[in-house]
């Protein structure tokens, strides 16, 4: 059986600070949402804007530790004017937990990045020091910084960035945790033009079967927010998506008409529940590969509207993209099915590029027998990759090709269990559906 647990009733008016306070300490308002499995403990733990801290055993169940961080250091904010603490991060070095904390106003270049340091993952964080300031002198904005180690030499370096110049990669002196040099700000691994708001932020890097992945959010925290994926050879780039598009692509002139990366989630809805927007400033959880971001209910107005977290299985395709499931996590396992058990119908939500960046709709699909598809008008063929049972399968019709894996999910609108697929076909389009008898 899957175990699910209900999120806190979602709000319908702005609330007062107590009832923000009460909701912080469920997954509303849990923004920028950095995971973190502690070897030592064997807890997963969660560190939003804030220096808020929520704990977990099973990525299910979670407990708030509340503020890890008392403060930003005195020239943190003689320099910013601010006390915010925003989108920290963190990584184990020896001994040492190391949170890496951005420190900054809304909309400015005036920022800085700080470290700070304890002894285990629960706090209380003493701040070490200056990583990175940045001002309008400078064509990058010093916020969102993701630590990460370099597979081959064991260099670590910090990915960060947000608007303005892009995102970029420093490297750091591990023996501190520190910038390496204090006057370098790095280099550029990816970047949007002016006209698209220069709307890029909250990148992460994770390190998989020789790539390097690059997990960027597109968008200016508004309805069209998204996520985006390229990999690289090395972790210094170029990071490319699967039709080789470099994601500094408005560096060439004549990419003006695409858009870089592979979609891999945006906003959606289900045929019933409430629909999503803007999914991103997202983590990612290696060996138990899960996704974790935050997102908004669906509101085309003018109103505030809170964040929640959502944590997903994430899969990889055997050309080594990644894939999302279709629900949030609820402790399912991969198992094999028969043809016989997932013929039915379907609803399946695809991630197409658009500009802006829209909400993806539910359309019927089908899986029949002898290996029939169908969603909508299209007609074509599937077949299981791994023999007469399985979980990843092939998708054909007309001259496209798309692999999917297919798996038990907890359907959280319908309330019941049921099989879901996620799959990405060979010009990168993903796409994740789950079966609904009630189609027809």
């Amino acid at each position: 059986m899957l175990e699910y647990v209900e999120e806190p009733p979602k709000p319908t008016l702005v609330p007062g600070e107590e009832d923000r306070e009460a909701l912080s300490k469920g997954l509303w308002m849990s923004h920028d949402p950095a995971i973190f499995f502690d070897p030592v403990s064997k807890n997963y733990y969660t560190y939003c804007t804030g220096a808020i801290a929520r704990r977990s055993k099973d990525l299910i169940h979670w407990e708030y530790l509340g503020k890890v961080v008392e403060d930003v250091p005195k020239e943190a904010a003689e320099w910013t004017g601010s006390h915010d603490i925003w989108a920290p991060d963190i990584i184990k070095v020896g001994d040492e937990y190391r949170l890496y904390c951005s420190n900054s106003s809304w909309g400015v270049q005036q920022s800085c990045i700080f470290l700070a340091v304890c002894d285990c993952p629960e706090g209380p964080f003493v701040p070490r020091g200056i990583v990175l300031k940045t001002s309008e002198d400078l064509p990058v904005n010093g916020i969102d910084a993701n630590p990460v180690v370099e597979e081959e030499s064991g260099r670590h370096f910090m990915v960060y960035g947000s608007f303005w110049g892009g995102i970029y990669l420093l490297e750091l002196d591990p023996e501190t945790g520190l910038a390496k040099n204090k006057d370098e700000i790095g280099i550029c691994l990816a970047k949007r033009p002016a006209w698209m708001s220069g709307a890029i932020e909250g990148p992460y890097i994770v390190y998989r079967e020789g790539y390097y992945y690059l997990f960027v959010s597109y968008g200016s925290l508004k309805t069209d927010y998204n996520i985006r994926v390229g990999r690289s050879k090395k972790i210094t780039g170029p990071y490319l998506d699967v039709k080789g598009c470099d994601l500094r692509w408005d560096y060439n002139e004549g990419n003006a008409g695409q858009q870089a990366g592979n979609l891999v989630f945006s906003g959606y809805a289900w045929n019933d529940g409430v629909a999503w927007m803007a999914p991103g400033h997202n983590s990612v959880l290696k060996d138990n590969w899960c996704l974790v971001c935050h997102i908004r209910q669906k509101n085309f107005t003018m109103k505030p509207e809170l964040s929640t977290m959502q944590i997903r299985k994430l899969y990889w395709s055997t050309e080594g993209w990644p894939m999302i499931s279709p629900e949030i996590y609820a402790g399912e396992v991969l198992r094999e099915y028969t043809a016989r058990e997932i013929e039915g119908f379907y609803e399946r939500i695809t991630f197409e590029k658009s500009l802006p960046q829209g909400i993806s709709t539910a359309v019927p699909m089908k899986f029949g027998a002898d290996g029939y598809y169908e969603c909508c008008s299209i007609q074509g063929q599937w077949h299981w990759m791994d023999g007469e049972k399985g979980n990843r399968m092939k998708i054909t019709y007309g001259p496209y090709q798309e692999e999917a894996v297919v798996m038990p999910v907890y359907d959280r609108e319908r309330g019941c269990e049921t099989i879901g697929i996620c799959g990405i076909s060979e010009e990168g389009i993903a796409f994740m559906g789950k079966r609904h008898k009630g189609l027809a």
